[in-house]
């Protein structure tokens, strides 16, 4: 059990008793690295992984839910259910490490665009150290009781990856867990675990606002409603939405990411659209925060004489990331005992995640977690200097890279975390709670008034 507290590994190690092999982490980490696939289209990654799961013939292996998602199930005796989840899906990134296992794969977009892919965000560490883990926990079954549930899941980038695998049918396909649990790489000293209750990811609501106006010849404005003037004044209008109505102590972004209109230069067109992502950790401040957009929105065109209310399109909710007290106090506890001083508070992260769809499918308390893995030398010589902003990449950076020797460092930590909550005691909430119905439409003006987002029922 030395590995799991914190205790280095020889390369020699075997899998068994819940040794690592170093050398067969870092090689299946390269090469998940270097043939990232785009959300929805992850099929050689989501084989790769099979193939890793072939040797444990003690887990339940299904595929293909919701698209290419996985879970492996070890039933080990009685005990508490607990889901460990990876995301494995990559960017349209053109990755810019300079490493020899560097990608340099490209993959066709939605759009049928051909594109560089990257894995940007670190989802191929996710993988590895959730398959480390599994080796661990597999080799270790003795000294352990309880069932544990592998998620290998896809399209996190487009936050539709954990709705595809509720919508098709994973409440019938894994036992019901008990607590539900992911980790992260950041931007970070290299090895550091950060953990925190509370609200740790922002929620994340994106719209596409059509704005619609009245087309005519360039040189004839007047016989216009020209929607471009109408967009402009409108993004300008939206930036009072976070300065002016939301409370200084409160956080809320609202950015305005996509501005699209007109393909003539003599052409005035008829419409024209934005596209909006905003993050919030408070959700009656996201409602408040979506009410003032859409009256601004309507007052804009309104002002300006448009025939035609503009069109709303929420294309994209996520729920904020809240961790559960209960669930980090557990954790916490070994994760110090585990990694000392390198086990710190969490700060709150702008980012948003669909990991959170899962437990609240279930009505159970999760925590997400982050792994440093910026190698400390570059880290401890950019915080000197004063410019961790300018010379830390971070995700979604085309130089993001984590070190390697956080490999096992990730392994410890998913292991760690689920072997903590192997050892609780969960009950089970209220199925009345408001996290039993999950409604996976597209939602309506009515919806967003009124809903709490991505709520799930997965009975």
């Amino acid at each position: 059990m030395g590995p799991l507290n914190g205790g280095r590994v020889d390369g020699d190690a075997s899998p068994e008793g819940g040794r690592l092999d170093l050398e067969w982490l870092e090689n299946i980490y390269k090469e998940f690295h270097q043939e990232p696939e785009l959300s929805t289209a992850e099929e050689k990654t989501a084989a790769r992984i099979i193939r890793e799961l072939t040797p444990f013939t003690h887990w339940k292996v299904t595929t293909n839910i919701g698209g290419y998602g996985i879970t492996a199930v070890l039933e080990n005796g009685e005990g508490p259910t607990v889901l460990m989840r990876a995301d494995f899906d990559g960017l349209p990134v053109a990755e810019k490490t300079g490493v020899d296992y560097a990608s340099k794969h490209s993959q066709l977009d939605a759009q049928g665009q051909r594109v560089p892919t990257m894995h940007a965000c670190g989802h191929d560490h996710h993988v590895t150290s959730l398959l480390g883990a599994m080796h661990v926990l597999d080799g270790t079954r003795d000294k352990w009781t309880g069932t544990v549930v592998a998620l290998f899941q896809p399209a996190e980038e487009a936050s539709i990856g954990a709705n595809g695998m509720v919508n098709d049918g994973l409440g019938n396909i894994i036992p019901r867990p008990d607590v539900c649990l992911a980790q992260h790489i950041v931007a970070g000293p290299a090895g550091r675990v950060f953990s925190a209750p509370g609200p740790v990811m922002t929620s994340s609501t994106t719209i596409e606002i059509t704005l619609y106006g009245r087309g005519a010849h360039a040189s004839m404005p007047h016989r216009s409603v020209d929607p471009v003037v109408l967009a402009a004044s409108t993004v300008m209008k939206l930036q009072t939405v976070v300065s002016r109505e939301v409370p200084p102590d409160q956080f809320a972004v609202v950015t305005v990411a996509s501005v699209e209109a007109g393909k003539a230069n003599n052409v005035i067109p008829d419409s024209a659209k934005i596209s909006l992502s905003c993050r919030f950790y408070d959700e009656a401040l996201r409602k408040k925060c979506v009410d003032a957009i859409k009256r601004i929105v309507r007052a804009e065109a309104l002002s300006m004489g448009a025939d035609r209310e503009p069109n709303f399109k929420f294309v994209g909710m996520l729920g904020a990331t809240n961790n559960s007290e209960d669930v980090f106090k557990m954790v916490r506890g070994s994760f110090d005992e585990a990694f000392g001083d390198e086990s710190v508070d969490m700060e709150p992260w702008t980012a948003s995640e669909d990991f959170s769809v899962i437990p609240k499918s279930f009505g159970v308390p999760y925590m997400l977690w982050t792994v440093g893995i910026t190698p400390r030398r570059q880290w401890d010589r950019a915080e000197r200097a004063g410019r961790l902003d300018a010379d830390i990449p971070t995700n979604h950076n085309p130089a993001f890279l984590p070190d390697l020797t956080t490999l096992p460092v990730g392994v410890r930590a998913a292991a760690v975390g689920v072997l903590s909550c192997l050892q609780g005691s969960w009950p089970r909430p209220d199925k009345s709670s408001e996290d039993q119905t999950y409604l996976p439409t597209v939602p309506t003006d009515a919806d967003i008034d009124a809903v709490a987002v991505e709520t799930s029922g997965a009975d």
